[in-house]
């Protein structure tokens, strides 16, 4: 299972596997979702791919019954495992997220996650402008600094605006919308500029700004103006994925 945290990091190459398991899951998921196993298609058999993946038939059968669980793939007996249509897929899960992080950006997949992403993250903020308390405030504070002195080092810069959304959706007191959050991390990972020590591109900046003005919005309790800070932090990160996607610099690079 993917930790939180995951995609990001996906970002500077795949991590290795804990054990067989977890390596034989990653291998048959990565392929389903990059098309390598199309949708439709049977799996080889177990003898095939237990000689593909150097695994045995136990390790095998347990990877297909987590990948199962995720819905990409169906075992029918005399038929053998079928992968699922994509309407099946668990795709809020994190793993099934990192396998489409890693096949590549999808224009139109990402931009559903950016629709998701707004809708779940719009009622997060009404909450934790109504709910926050102290902690939660010194916390967002906390994570907002880390942003700061982050800028130029992509991948901490992600991680610390992650654990920013992840007090958030604490301060929430909801626990569906924390769930939720893998959404979120995909489309920092996905909007984070591509390289390390760029700290003069003004995404950095700019998106500092946009999350300082909604931490201060949310203190305040100020519903609709968190809110709107929300929207503009997350049209940042819109307009530097659909550079990124596009082979451009970030908006606002130098």
């Amino acid at each position: 299972m993917s930790e939180p945290g995951s995609l990001i990091r996906a970002r500077s190459g795949r991590s290795a596997a804990a054990n067989f398991h977890s390596f034989i899951i990653n291998e048959i998921g990565a392929g389903i979702v990059s098309g390598r196993f199309p949708v439709g298609s049977i799996l080889p058999r177990d003898a095939e791919l237990m000689d593909m993946y150097g695994v045995s038939r136990t390790v095998l059968r347990e990877a297909l019954k987590t990948l199962e669980a995720k819905g990409l793939v169906e075992a029918r007996p005399k038929v053998g495992t079928r992968v699922s249509p994509r309407s099946r897929w668990a795709l809020f899960d994190q793993q099934v997220l990192l396998w489409h992080f890693e096949a590549g950006l999808d224009p139109v997949f990402v931009g559903y996650l950016f629709d998701v992403r707004r809708l779940l993250e719009l009622e997060t903020v009404r909450l934790a402008a109504k709910l926050r308390t102290a902690d939660h405030i010194r916390m967002l504070y906390y994570w907002l600094q880390q942003m700061s002195v982050s800028r130029g080092m992509a991948d901490s810069f992600a991680l610390a605006t992650l654990e920013l959304h992840r007090v958030l959706a604490d301060a929430a007191q909801n626990p569906m919308l924390r769930a939720a959050l893998g959404v979120t991390e995909f489309t920092l990972a996905a909007a984070m500029p591509e390289g390390e020590g760029r700290d003069d591109d003004s995404f950095y900046e700019t998106a500092v700004v946009k999350r300082r003005n909604l931490v201060q919005s949310v203190e305040a309790g100020k519903v609709a103006e968190a809110e709107a800070c929300l929207i503009e932090a997350i049209a940042v990160d819109f307009s530097s994925t659909q550079a990124r996607m596009a082979g451009a610099p970030s908006p606002g690079a130098r």
